[in-house]
């Protein structure tokens, strides 16, 4: 891939992605994968006006030897220095960057449920401190190619050729390949069009029906709002979360989901796949779930915590969307949540209910809220897909017909 259109990539991370402010810290995250565009993002961190950038390396086999030799008490430990670091982000506020690159199934035939429950006594700890710096920094989850992400893509092909394919994928699909910064520009004006326009509706409850069997009733509450696109800190500050990003979303009510609902994509969580699965839900919470594969860990997530098995996001995704019409299945959600309707198990978010600025966190939550250490995508998005509004008088209003919008 030439270097100049890398560099523009990495330039949207710096100034559109997070948006660094002079004098600002950056932490970034990433895999061994691709050092050199992580140094290229980090030095347009710097010409952004970054006063530090901190990479974090991650490297899978290393989890896995962890999780063969460590205790599970070992394994599941948050050190107190780790805890300095949390409290660290906390204090200080830095932009934070996610470069993913992993290999979807980088951690298959890892012991369970050993690895997820020493990872579930880790999220406890930290959530508190995820949840003061809630609204009020920086954040931006781009792609990179990694080797067997790439494999997973695009089997059959050289090591350089999917690595060539990928990197053409992910660019296509964040608006980087020509002038990313009016392309994206332009891209969050439609988007906050749509969701005003929804906003103005009154929704109180959707239905979601398709022919693979999905049928599932999703409340609001009154305060619930559409948000798409940018975002922008307490602050004022103004940041694009997600490269790529298609969805116009909000969290629903806990407690009011009523139905089945069938997935149309693999979910990858903690390193491993689960693919073929649905979910039924009894007063807003998941009672039943099946899958073709991994369905014990599919149980897992939705007993993460008391909140793990409630929804915290419905999101709109049209089919033809750029990642939509590419036709690759990336076996990542940041990419396939981005190319079809889906919903989130866990945690939902404070911005989307009116008026959240002048709340408290607990005061979201007792709205309804959802309150979880994870929030987990999984695709549901159809060619057949249809959605209903209904407003507190019970007018129905079409929000979707033959998987894209009604309007």
């Amino acid at each position: 891939m030439k270097k100049s259109i890398l560099r523009n990539y990495a330039k949207l991370i710096a100034r559109m992605g997070v948006n660094v402010q002079k004098g600002q810290e950056v932490l970034l995250y990433a895999c061994l994968d691709q050092p050199e565009f992580v140094r290229m993002v980090a030095e347009e961190c710097y010409r952004a006006g970054a006063s530090k950038v901190q990479v974090e390396w991650e490297y899978d086999p290393l989890k896995i030897l962890d999780a063969r030799w460590q205790t599970q008490k070992k394994l599941g430990t948050t050190e107190e220095w780790e805890k300095a670091k949390l409290q660290h982000i906390v204090d200080v506020l830095p932009c934070r960057i996610f470069l993913e690159s992993q290999d979807p199934d980088a951690l298959s035939g890892i012991r369970q449920p050993k690895y997820t429950n020493a990872m579930q006594a880790r999220r406890k700890v930290a959530k508190p401190y995820r949840d003061a710096i809630e609204n009020i920094h920086q954040w931006c989850i781009a792609g990179v190619p990694g080797d067997g992400w790439a494999k997973k893509v695009f089997p059959g092909l050289t090591k350089k050729q999917r690595e060539e394919k990928l990197w053409e994928a992910i660019l296509t699909a964040s608006r980087a390949m020509e002038d990313p910064e009016a392309a994206w520009k332009a891209h969050n004006q439609e988007l906050h069009e749509r969701c005003a326009y929804l906003n103005s509706l009154g929704i109180r409850k959707i239905r979601y029906q398709a022919s693979n069997g999905t049928d599932l009733t999703v409340g609001y509450m009154p305060e619930s709002r559409f948000e798409a696109g940018s975002a922008k800190t307490l602050g004022g500050v103004e940041y694009n979360p997600n490269i790529p990003s298609e969805e116009v979303f909000t969290s629903p009510k806990r407690g009011e989901a009523e139905g089945i609902v069938y997935a149309t994509k693999p979910l990858s969580f903690m390193g491993q796949l689960i693919e073929n699965f649905s979910v039924r839900f009894e007063n807003g919470k998941a009672v039943e779930v099946h899958a073709e594969k991994n369905e014990e860990l599919l149980k897992k997530l939705i007993s993460m915590d008391e909140g793990a098995a409630y929804l915290g996001e419905t999101a709109f995704v049209p089919a033809g969307s750029p990642i939509d019409a590419c036709g690759i299945l990336f076996y990542n959600t940041l990419y396939d949540e981005n190319a079809a309707c889906h919903l989130a198990l866990g945690e939902g978010f404070p911005e989307c209910v009116a008026g959240f600025e002048d709340m408290t966190l607990e005061e979201c939550h007792k709205l309804g809220v959802n309150d979880s250490m994870i929030h987990e995508d999984f695709m549901i998005g159809t060619a057949d897909l249809s959605i209903d509004g209904y407003d507190a008088e019970g007018r129905c209003i079409p929000i979707f017909r033959n998987g894209t919008w009604a309007f």
